[in-house]
Protein backbone atom coordinates (compact mmCIF):
# COMPACT_ATOMS: atom_id res chain seq x y z
CA UNK A 1 0.00 0.00 0.00
CA UNK A 2 0.97 3.20 -0.73
CA UNK A 3 1.83 5.83 2.29
CA UNK A 4 1.69 9.70 1.64
CA UNK A 5 3.21 11.48 4.79
CA UNK A 6 1.28 14.61 3.56
CA UNK A 7 -2.50 14.40 2.64
CA UNK A 8 -4.18 17.77 2.16
CA UNK A 9 -7.84 18.51 1.33
CA UNK A 10 -8.42 21.86 -0.69
CA UNK A 11 -11.69 23.85 -0.91
CA UNK A 12 -12.75 27.91 -1.30
CA UNK A 13 -15.63 29.39 -0.79
CA UNK A 14 -16.56 33.06 -1.18
CA UNK A 15 -16.57 36.34 0.81
CA UNK A 16 -17.49 40.02 0.22
CA UNK A 17 -14.66 42.49 1.04
CA UNK A 18 -15.26 46.54 1.00
CA UNK A 19 -12.93 47.73 -1.57
CA UNK A 20 -12.23 51.87 -1.86
CA UNK A 21 -11.71 51.33 -5.27
CA UNK A 22 -14.84 49.84 -6.00
CA UNK A 23 -17.67 52.76 -4.85
CA UNK A 24 -21.19 51.00 -4.14
CA UNK A 25 -20.14 47.54 -4.88
CA UNK A 26 -18.09 44.46 -2.56
CA UNK A 27 -15.16 42.88 -4.11
CA UNK A 28 -15.45 39.23 -3.82
CA UNK A 29 -12.73 37.47 -2.51
CA UNK A 30 -12.33 33.78 -1.69
CA UNK A 31 -11.02 31.85 1.22
CA UNK A 32 -9.06 28.92 0.16
CA UNK A 33 -8.75 26.40 3.03
CA UNK A 34 -6.45 23.47 3.34
CA UNK A 35 -6.85 20.84 5.62
CA UNK A 36 -3.70 18.66 6.62
CA UNK A 37 -5.52 15.33 7.74
CA UNK A 38 -3.26 13.60 9.83
CA UNK A 39 -1.80 16.33 10.87
CA UNK A 40 -4.59 17.98 12.12
CA UNK A 41 -4.15 21.11 11.30
CA UNK A 42 -6.23 23.43 8.61
CA UNK A 43 -5.68 27.13 7.42
CA UNK A 44 -7.62 29.56 5.88
CA UNK A 45 -5.65 31.64 3.38
CA UNK A 46 -7.51 34.70 1.79
CA UNK A 47 -6.85 35.34 -1.95
CA UNK A 48 -8.38 38.51 -3.94
CA UNK A 49 -9.24 35.96 -6.70
CA UNK A 50 -9.92 32.27 -8.05
CA UNK A 51 -7.19 32.11 -10.98
CA UNK A 52 -4.00 29.59 -10.69
CA UNK A 53 -1.79 32.20 -8.51
CA UNK A 54 -4.33 32.49 -5.69
CA UNK A 55 -2.94 28.38 -4.33
CA UNK A 56 0.73 29.24 -5.35
CA UNK A 57 2.11 29.88 -1.55
CA UNK A 58 0.33 26.89 -0.38
CA UNK A 59 1.12 24.34 -3.40
CA UNK A 60 3.95 25.41 -5.43
CA UNK A 61 6.36 23.19 -2.82
CA UNK A 62 3.87 20.84 -1.75
CA UNK A 63 4.58 17.52 -2.41
CA UNK A 64 2.25 14.66 -1.34
CA UNK A 65 -1.59 13.69 -2.07
CA UNK A 66 -3.94 16.53 -2.74
CA UNK A 67 -7.91 16.19 -2.66
CA UNK A 68 -10.26 18.54 -4.41
CA UNK A 69 -13.27 19.00 -6.33
CA UNK A 70 -12.56 19.28 -10.40
CA UNK A 71 -11.48 22.98 -10.31
CA UNK A 72 -9.48 23.60 -13.13
CA UNK A 73 -6.82 25.46 -11.10
CA UNK A 74 -5.65 22.41 -9.21
CA UNK A 75 -4.53 20.95 -12.55
CA UNK A 76 -1.83 23.34 -12.90
CA UNK A 77 -0.03 21.82 -9.56
CA UNK A 78 -1.33 18.48 -10.14
CA UNK A 79 0.37 17.81 -13.28
CA UNK A 80 3.73 17.32 -10.61
CA UNK A 81 4.81 14.14 -10.67
CA UNK A 82 5.34 14.70 -6.93
CA UNK A 83 1.38 15.23 -6.40
CA UNK A 84 -1.15 12.36 -6.28
CA UNK A 85 -4.32 13.91 -7.15
CA UNK A 86 -7.71 12.66 -5.49
CA UNK A 87 -11.30 13.80 -7.10
CA UNK A 88 -14.06 13.60 -4.91
CA UNK A 89 -17.01 11.67 -4.84
CA UNK A 90 -19.46 13.88 -3.35
CA UNK A 91 -19.28 16.35 -5.93
CA UNK A 92 -19.37 13.80 -8.97
CA UNK A 93 -22.39 12.57 -7.10
CA UNK A 94 -24.14 16.23 -6.97
CA UNK A 95 -24.10 16.60 -11.02
CA UNK A 96 -25.95 13.23 -11.25
CA UNK A 97 -28.33 14.69 -9.01
CA UNK A 98 -28.96 17.30 -10.64
CA UNK A 99 -29.56 15.36 -13.92
CA UNK A 100 -32.42 13.65 -12.17
CA UNK A 101 -35.15 15.86 -13.60
CA UNK A 102 -33.83 15.31 -17.26
CA UNK A 103 -32.83 11.45 -17.08
CA UNK A 104 -34.26 9.79 -14.30
CA UNK A 105 -32.80 6.13 -15.49
CA UNK A 106 -29.43 6.64 -16.11
CA UNK A 107 -28.86 9.47 -12.80
CA UNK A 108 -30.72 6.92 -10.92
CA UNK A 109 -28.21 4.09 -11.49
CA UNK A 110 -24.98 6.35 -11.07
CA UNK A 111 -26.35 7.06 -7.95
CA UNK A 112 -27.17 3.94 -6.48
CA UNK A 113 -23.82 2.63 -7.83
CA UNK A 114 -22.15 5.45 -5.43
CA UNK A 115 -24.35 5.10 -2.99
CA UNK A 116 -22.86 1.25 -2.67
CA UNK A 117 -19.21 2.70 -2.46
CA UNK A 118 -20.50 4.93 0.97
CA UNK A 119 -21.95 2.12 2.20
CA UNK A 120 -18.64 0.18 1.57
CA UNK A 121 -17.05 3.24 3.77
CA UNK A 122 -19.32 3.47 6.44
CA UNK A 123 -18.76 -0.22 7.19
CA UNK A 124 -14.66 -0.23 7.02
CA UNK A 125 -14.66 3.33 8.76
CA UNK A 126 -12.87 1.48 11.95
CA UNK A 127 -10.96 -0.24 10.38
CA UNK A 128 -7.17 0.05 10.15
CA UNK A 129 -5.55 1.60 7.07
CA UNK A 130 -4.20 -1.61 5.80
CA UNK A 131 -7.55 -3.11 6.40
CA UNK A 132 -9.89 -0.38 4.34
CA UNK A 133 -7.25 -0.96 1.21
CA UNK A 134 -7.81 -4.47 1.54
CA UNK A 135 -11.24 -4.12 1.72
CA UNK A 136 -11.90 -1.44 -0.78
CA UNK A 137 -9.73 -3.59 -3.78
CA UNK A 138 -12.10 -6.09 -2.78
CA UNK A 139 -15.12 -4.57 -2.99
CA UNK A 140 -14.72 -1.13 -4.56
CA UNK A 141 -13.05 -1.60 -7.40
CA UNK A 142 -15.13 -4.01 -8.49
CA UNK A 143 -18.01 -1.59 -8.60
CA UNK A 144 -15.80 1.07 -9.65
CA UNK A 145 -14.64 -0.80 -12.79
CA UNK A 146 -18.14 -1.40 -13.90
CA UNK A 147 -19.44 2.30 -13.45
CA UNK A 148 -16.31 2.99 -15.54
CA UNK A 149 -17.18 0.75 -18.55
CA UNK A 150 -20.76 1.65 -18.05
CA UNK A 151 -20.10 5.72 -18.47
CA UNK A 152 -17.83 4.66 -21.71
CA UNK A 153 -20.83 3.64 -23.34
CA UNK A 154 -23.09 5.84 -22.10
CA UNK A 155 -21.20 8.96 -23.03
CA UNK A 156 -21.58 8.77 -26.97
CA UNK A 157 -25.38 8.26 -26.28
CA UNK A 158 -26.35 11.23 -24.61
CA UNK A 159 -26.27 15.04 -25.67
CA UNK A 160 -22.74 16.32 -23.93
CA UNK A 161 -24.85 19.94 -22.98
CA UNK A 162 -27.38 17.98 -21.04
CA UNK A 163 -27.32 17.29 -17.40
CA UNK A 164 -26.35 13.74 -17.73
CA UNK A 165 -24.03 14.53 -20.31
CA UNK A 166 -22.19 16.78 -18.24
CA UNK A 167 -22.22 15.03 -15.31
CA UNK A 168 -20.62 11.81 -17.53
CA UNK A 169 -18.47 14.16 -19.05
CA UNK A 170 -17.32 15.56 -15.26
CA UNK A 171 -16.59 12.02 -13.73
CA UNK A 172 -15.27 10.65 -17.33
CA UNK A 173 -12.49 13.44 -17.27
CA UNK A 174 -11.91 13.09 -13.55
CA UNK A 175 -12.10 9.38 -13.58
CA UNK A 176 -8.21 8.33 -12.61
CA UNK A 177 -8.58 10.44 -9.95
CA UNK A 178 -11.62 9.44 -8.27
CA UNK A 179 -10.46 6.13 -8.44
CA UNK A 180 -7.16 7.20 -6.52
CA UNK A 181 -8.76 7.00 -3.00
CA UNK A 182 -8.98 3.61 -3.33
CA UNK A 183 -4.87 3.54 -3.48
CA UNK A 184 -4.19 3.79 0.13
CA UNK A 185 -6.64 3.12 2.99
CA UNK A 186 -5.43 6.82 4.51
CA UNK A 187 -6.90 8.47 1.59
CA UNK A 188 -10.56 9.27 1.80
CA UNK A 189 -13.70 9.32 -0.69
CA UNK A 190 -14.34 12.65 -1.00
CA UNK A 191 -13.58 15.97 0.69
CA UNK A 192 -16.54 16.27 3.33
CA UNK A 193 -13.93 16.54 5.80
CA UNK A 194 -13.23 20.34 4.44
CA UNK A 195 -16.50 21.63 3.72
CA UNK A 196 -17.44 20.78 7.56
CA UNK A 197 -14.72 22.81 8.14
CA UNK A 198 -15.99 26.13 5.77
CA UNK A 199 -19.75 26.01 7.06
CA UNK A 200 -18.55 28.55 9.44
CA UNK A 201 -17.83 30.91 7.28
CA UNK A 202 -21.69 30.62 5.68
CA UNK A 203 -22.74 31.31 8.89
CA UNK A 204 -20.58 34.34 9.54
CA UNK A 205 -21.33 35.32 6.28
CA UNK A 206 -25.04 35.91 7.08
CA UNK A 207 -24.22 37.80 10.36
CA UNK A 208 -20.88 40.38 9.41
CA UNK A 209 -22.22 40.31 5.90
CA UNK A 210 -18.74 41.32 4.35
CA UNK A 211 -15.23 42.25 5.88
CA UNK A 212 -14.32 45.79 6.09
CA UNK A 213 -11.12 45.32 3.94
CA UNK A 214 -8.62 42.99 2.21
CA UNK A 215 -6.57 43.38 5.53
CA UNK A 216 -9.49 42.61 7.59
CA UNK A 217 -10.36 40.00 5.24
CA UNK A 218 -6.57 38.16 6.00
CA UNK A 219 -7.59 38.62 9.40
CA UNK A 220 -11.02 36.72 9.43
CA UNK A 221 -9.18 34.06 7.43
CA UNK A 222 -6.52 34.48 10.36
CA UNK A 223 -9.62 33.78 13.07
CA UNK A 224 -10.98 31.10 10.92
CA UNK A 225 -7.50 29.32 10.97
CA UNK A 226 -7.81 29.25 14.89
CA UNK A 227 -10.86 27.90 15.82
CA UNK A 228 -10.72 25.50 13.00
CA UNK A 229 -7.67 24.17 14.47
CA UNK A 230 -9.09 24.11 17.84
CA UNK A 231 -12.05 22.13 16.88
CA UNK A 232 -10.00 19.85 14.96
CA UNK A 233 -7.91 19.12 18.16
CA UNK A 234 -10.80 19.39 21.20
CA UNK A 235 -9.39 22.49 22.48
CA UNK A 236 -11.54 24.98 24.16
CA UNK A 237 -11.10 27.96 21.81
CA UNK A 238 -12.30 30.63 24.57
CA UNK A 239 -9.33 29.12 26.97
CA UNK A 240 -6.61 28.51 23.98
CA UNK A 241 -6.80 31.91 23.22
CA UNK A 242 -6.35 33.08 26.67
CA UNK A 243 -3.77 31.20 27.08
CA UNK A 244 -1.89 32.56 23.98
CA UNK A 245 -2.70 35.87 25.21
CA UNK A 246 -0.91 35.14 27.97
CA UNK A 247 2.44 34.03 27.55
CA UNK A 248 3.13 34.75 23.46
CA UNK A 249 4.71 38.44 24.12
CA UNK A 250 7.51 36.56 25.61
CA UNK A 251 7.71 34.00 23.66
CA UNK A 252 10.78 33.00 20.98
CA UNK A 253 9.46 33.58 17.40
CA UNK A 254 11.01 30.12 16.21
CA UNK A 255 8.87 28.58 18.62
CA UNK A 256 5.58 29.97 17.82
CA UNK A 257 4.45 26.29 16.55
CA UNK A 258 4.35 25.40 20.35
CA UNK A 259 1.30 27.84 20.75
CA UNK A 260 -0.63 25.43 17.99
CA UNK A 261 -4.17 23.87 19.11
CA UNK A 262 -2.75 20.96 19.54
CA UNK A 263 0.43 21.63 21.08
CA UNK A 264 -0.66 23.69 23.93
CA UNK A 265 -1.84 22.99 27.13
CA UNK A 266 -4.39 24.99 28.43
Amino acid sequence: MNTYEKKIISEQTTLKVLDKNKKGDTHLGYLWVYHAVLSKLCVFDYQKGRGTDAPRQMLSDYRGALQTDGYKVYDHYCLSKEIKHLACWAHARRYFEKALTQDKKRASHVLEEIQKLYAIERKIADLSAEERHAVRLEKSLPIINDLGKWMHRERNMVLPKSLIGKAIEYCTKLWASLMTYLEDGNFHIDNNAIENKIRPVALGRKNYLFAGSHNGAQRTAMFYTFFANCKLNNVNPEKWLNKVLEVIADYPCNKLQDLFPGNLEV
